[in-house]
């Protein structure tokens, strides 16, 4: 059983006060954030292969959307391509998704992962990368290039098949 990444942001306002003669003076200086990652359950399953990624990812999809709507997810990996947990990322319309890469990202770095494979499907059947999806590899790569990770992957999903950039040389 993978885990699932679950992480929460807690904004707390710090205050101090300060005694000036007969006048207190009230400052708030800087909102303090608290980040926390729990890894819920123990994954031994490791990733070899873009046929791992995708049976993972099947597990993770709603099928009976996958035909439907597009959602976009990702997969973090530890250093032995260990998973770390999974998260969607996004979940729109028909024809397309937005993608924060921040948010694949923050995520990437709260579990301290080491490699993504991120994951989206085609509601309409084909497998062809579009523009976007190219646009959008090319973003996370270079994102996780600054963060000293690796975009191991990126898969298109139908109901019945798959494509990955990594297989086909694009990556």
């Amino acid at each position: 059983m993978e885990s699932t990444v679950f992480f929460k942001c807690q904004v707390r306002e710090k205050e101090f006060s300060a005694v000036h003669g007969a006048n207190q003076m009230n400052f708030n200086i800087v909102n303090e954030i608290k980040l926390s990652y729990s890894r819920k359950g123990n994954c031994e399953r490791s990733i070899s292969s873009s046929v791992d990624a995708v049976d993972i990812f099947r597990e993770h999809f709603d099928a009976e959307e996958m035909d439907y709507r597009e959602s976009f997810f990702a997969l973090y990996l530890n250093q032995a391509n260990k998973v770390l947990g999974i998260k969607r990322i996004s979940e729109c319309g028909i024809s397309s998704t937005l993608v924060d890469v921040r948010i694949v990202m923050q995520a990437a770095l709260l579990c301290n992962a080491s490699g993504i494979i991120v994951a989206h499907n085609h509601p309409s059947g084909s497998l062809k990368a579009s523009t976007s999806d190219i646009k959008m590899t090319a973003q996370i790569k270079e994102a996780s290039k600054i963060m000293s990770m690796s975009l191991l992957d990126h898969i298109i999903l139908t109901s019945d098949s798959h494509y990955s950039f990594a297989d086909d040389g694009m990556i």
